[in-house]
């Protein structure tokens, strides 16, 4: 029987774990260990029930077009419970020099693709419009060598939609979702297609619209089954995504799962590999899948190969909170009728972002009551970081108050931190992660797994950690039927 070391219990170690434990159903002599440092399973995915409300802590949901997640509720049997979003009330702010502003309709990522709603916003000048629509006119940037050529963020959408384009649409919508500094991302790493697109189509008004006329093609050819849920940009479950980590620790084995001990030493040996845990005992193993965030692995891995550890150091990450408060509908004083609100920096805001949890998710809050949702902290504001729970939750209330005129007292709120939780893919990532795997693959019994390396989705960490498991099984000579693209068609 084959050993394999887990460390780390996310979402990517519990899909690695579940994956193992495919294998074994299938006749294959493997099993594993799982080691996870903090006392409960799922990583940054926490939901809490509170007074009849359903509180999630880190991410609400995923993508809905990744198949990822998808065919791993239906192997678990919970693919009925996911939960699409109330897009009837689908509607999202931005706050634009101290005023709230409905995101045109018809904005796709960083680009307009339908004239009228984008012409009488008030969400752009006249003359950061008209920047805007020159992306029609400005040539691709020439390819040189083999492939497409990286850039900031920042330098892109700049460079093809103008300043105000960054500092009022792209800045706060990849602050609000990925936590990162477009002055520093990576295009390649965080959204080849936008690369691609500019290069397909000549620029992202051309490239979005023919995305916007499939999209509704496709949905034309092929329209909802009666009776179906619908299907909406993001999906979640309705209990919480933690329905989804607890499901793959039960499937995968909480037998073979330990918490609340550290692993503080890992080494290579004759027979296979050791790791030492912080509670004086030792795991031996045949396989060792490091499935932490990077700068925790570098640690681990650096002693059995340097070259690694060099290159998961230069992979920065963020630290962040999220602050959710549960008002009366009576007493709240806003219109609920949305989505959230997101904060470009230019409006030097400490709320990144919020969500009306309630009217995005049906069932998050009981009748008459309300969920909203704060998020701090990033790149641009580590500082808030050093605030107690108490002092973020006052921060986050007063900026609710402020931006979006929320009133009441909160009947609780609950706090959430991620300490250094969010990948950073600043310029050079993809090289990194090249270095990573190229040289993982010359050291036998050796993977990683996680959101550091190809996409920091849920989805992705899925995928990531199933990869891990398919490169320790393929050194010994095992191979899954469910590896086959036919097996993975599942959504």
């Amino acid at each position: 029987m084959r050993r394999i070391i887990i460390v780390g219990g996310g979402i990517a170690g519990l899909a690695a774990a579940f994956k193992i434990a495919r294998s074994a159903e299938a006749g294959h002599e493997v099993e594993f260990v799982l080691v996870e440092k903090d006392p409960r399973l799922g990583g940054k995915i926490a939901t809490e029930q509170v007074e009849g409300f359903i509180v999630d802590g880190g991410p609400d949901c995923f993508l809905t077009e990744k198949p990822a997640v998808h065919r791993i509720a239906k192997l678990m049997g919970i693919f009925d419970e996911e939960l699409p979003t109330d897009d009837s009330r689908k509607r999202t702010y931005i706050l634009s020099r101290g005023r709230l502003h409905d995101l045109p309709d018809g904005v796709m990522m960083f680009a307009p693709t339908k004239f009228w709603p984008f012409a009488t916003t008030g969400l752009f000048s006249w003359p950061g419009k008209i920047r805007m629509g020159m992306d029609l006119f400005i040539k691709p940037k020439k390819v040189t060598g083999d492939g497409l050529e990286d850039e900031t963020l920042e330098s892109f959408v700049v460079r093809r939609m103008g300043r105000e384009c960054l500092d009022r649409l792209a800045e706060p919508l990849v602050g609000g979702v990925h936590a990162s500094d477009p002055a520093k991302m990576s295009l390649a790493a965080t959204f080849p297609r936008l690369l691609e697109m500019e290069q397909t189509y000549g620029g992202m008004i051309k490239g979005f619209y023919a995305a916007r006329k499939k999209v509704a093609e496709m949905r034309k050819k092929y329209p909802p089954k009666p009776g179906a849920k619908p299907r909406t940009f993001f999906t979640s479950f309705e209990t919480g995504m933690q329905r989804l980590t607890d499901s793959m620790a039960d499937a995968a084995g909480r037998d073979r799962m330990r918490t609340g001990v550290a692993v503080t030493a890992m080494s290579r040996t004759v027979d296979g590999w050791t790791v030492d845990l912080d509670d004086g005992t030792r795991i031996d193993g045949d396989a060792v899948i490091m499935a932490t965030e990077s700068w925790a692995a570098e640690r681990l891995v650096r002693p059995v190969d340097p070259v690694i550890g060099n290159a998961l150091a230069g992979i920065e990450h963020s630290s962040s909170a999220t602050v959710s408060l549960a008002f009366e509908e009576s007493e709240v004083g806003i219109d609920m009728n949305a989505f959230g609100v997101l904060c470009p920096l230019v409006e030097n805001r400490s709320l990144m972002a919020a969500t009306l949890s309630s009217t995005k998710w049906p069932g998050r809050a009981p009748a008459g009551k309300v969920l909203l949702r704060g998020f701090v902290g990033g790149p641009h504001n580590q500082a808030i970081m050093a605030e107690s729970d108490n002092r973020l939750a006052e921060i986050v209330l007063t900026e609710l108050r402020q931006v979006l005129g929320v009133k009441g007292d909160p009947l609780f709120t609950k706090v959430f931190r991620w300490e250094k939780g969010m990948p950073q893919y600043t310029m050079g990532h993809l090289g990194r992660v090249e270095a990573i795997e190229t040289r993982s693959a010359e050291v036998p019994g050796l993977a990683l797994a996680g959101g550091s390396y190809r996409g920091v989705g849920l989805p992705n960490c899925v995928e990531s950690g199933e990869r891990a498991v398919s490169k320790v099984l393929g050194e010994w000579g095992i191979a899954l039927a469910e590896d086959s693209e036919e097996q993975k068609r599942y959504y």
